[in-house]
């Protein structure tokens, strides 16, 4: 995620009238107030050994973040559903009470219910009621719905009861129109602060969108969202969508599960619960860099857990920059 806080660089006057009056110089137009735009990067971590066991009880001193090779001094800190904490004092948080720095994370669920779904569109309801009543009290949840347009059946909320009536209610039908529906998704998700995860379950190919997923990815990874894919074994028959879905949640920090039965769908639902629990949230505000587009990511650990462990985040974001007005002119 990208949080943009304005900072007054300057306001220079400039008077070119050597003994003019006060009066005449206040008829001269002032230089604007020139703001620039800094972003504050969140980072969504996963560490595991091995055998693929999460790592807990890891430090801020245990991770180097870089940004296009750039080393980047962490700004917050927190493990799972813990509240953030302060680890650079040049830039506190806000209080514990505020919304940003709330504990849990906001997870969009967007459902398949295109006309692939007909034969399995049961099963898969009781595996997405089954996933939300089984996230954990901090997590507030969104259920959508997509086949050719998106369907928002319950907003964002701590309410368990409002989601599973919003599961209830879908029916299937009509042609997928999935990278549509994941955009609007990506757009509502990027309003809310703190972590930020997205969980797809799809029966199939996207046939009707009008967007590219390496723009979907992009935009992803620019929000800091993390996206997971829950697919059954038909979809990943078609080798597009597969190689799609493997791309997109590797470069956001997600995972994609293919799952062909109710069985492992339940395992692949509980799979991305876990990880969801066990996510370290790194910040950093991002040191002078002259680039402007895309820039690369990457987190390391430092000491005898570099070699012991594997770290999983987004690849990398655009930054966004505001523009110099002058006000006057």
């Amino acid at each position: 995620m990208t949080k943009p806080c304005l900072v007054i660089c300057g306001i220079v006057a400039v008077f070119v009238l050597a003994g003019a009056s006060a009066p005449a110089q206040e008829d001269q137009p002032r230089k604007g107030v020139l703001r620039v735009e800094v972003n504050l990067v969140l980072l969504n971590v996963a560490v595991t050994d091995d055998k693929g066991h999460y790592v807990t009880g890891l430090r801020p001193s245990d991770f180097q973040v870089f940004e296009d090779s750039i080393p980047q001094k962490l700004a917050t800190f927190s493990e799972g559903e813990s509240p953030q904490q302060a680890v650079d004092a040049t830039h506190p948080i806000a209080p514990p009470e505020s919304e940003s720095v709330a504990v849990g994370a906001n997870v969009f669920i967007l459902f398949d219910t295109s006309n692939y779904m007909y034969r399995t569109f049961a099963i898969a309801q009781d595996a997405i009621a089954e996933f939300a009543r089984s996230l954990d009290s901090p997590e507030r949840i969104a259920f959508y719905a997509y086949s050719r347009d998106l369907y928002r059946a319950a907003a964002l909320t701590a309410d368990r009861t409002q989601v599973l009536r919003g599961v209830r209610s879908t029916t299937a039908g009509d042609n997928p129109a999935l990278y549509n529906a994941l955009l609007l998704t990506l757009k509502d998700a990027s309003r809310y602060p703190g972590r930020k995860v997205v969980v797809v379950f799809s029966n199939g190919p996207d046939t009707a969108s009008m967007v590219a997923p390496e723009d979907i990815s992009e935009l992803a990874q620019s929000e800091g969202i993390a996206v997971y894919v829950v697919s059954t074994n038909e979809a990943r028959q078609d080798l597009v969508s597969t190689a799609v879905f493997q791309r997109m949640t590797k470069a956001t920090g997600g995972e994609a599960y293919f799952a062909k039965n109710w069985e492992r769908q339940q395992k692949a639902f509980a799979a991305i619960r876990e990880d969801i629990g066990h996510l370290y949230a790194l910040s950093y505000y991002p040191k002078d860099n002259p680039n402007r587009g895309w820039r690369s990511i990457t987190v390391k650990l430092t000491g005898p857990a570099a070699k012991k462990y594997h770290v999983r985040t987004r690849s990398g974001y655009r930054p966004r920059f505001s523009q110099v007005t002058t006000p006057g002119q």
